[in-house]
């Protein structure tokens, strides 16, 4: 499960990103931007709602939010998840050594 602050960097870049191009976004085409469920993204907004960053009902960040989002843009953020670990291969497998 993802936490509301590990969230909130990405809802904060993705939205600001949105208001600068003067698009309105809501929680379902958020939630695909940033590929989060929905109901972690939802927990996260009203965090940040909470906070005074952002208008839950409008979905539209406040002014401190957007200084915050606009600063985000200008950063890299690491990927949201952890990458899934790939499969071994039989040559990675630990050897193991039969009792006889």
């Amino acid at each position: 499960m993802m936490t509301p602050q590990h969230i909130a960097p990405y809802i904060l870049r993705a939205l600001a990103k949105a208001q600068t191009e003067g698009r309105c976004m809501d929680l379902e085409t958020l939630s695909r931007e940033i590929e989060v469920r929905k109901v972690d993204v939802r927990k996260a907004v009203s965090a940040l709602h909470h906070e005074g960053l952002l208008d839950a009902l409008r979905l539209r960040l406040s002014l401190e939010g957007f200084a915050l989002g606009r600063a985000l843009l200008a950063i890299e953020l690491g990927p949201i998840r952890r990458p899934e670990q790939a499969a071994e291969t039989p040559e990675q497998a630990p050897k193991r050594v039969e009792a006889a």
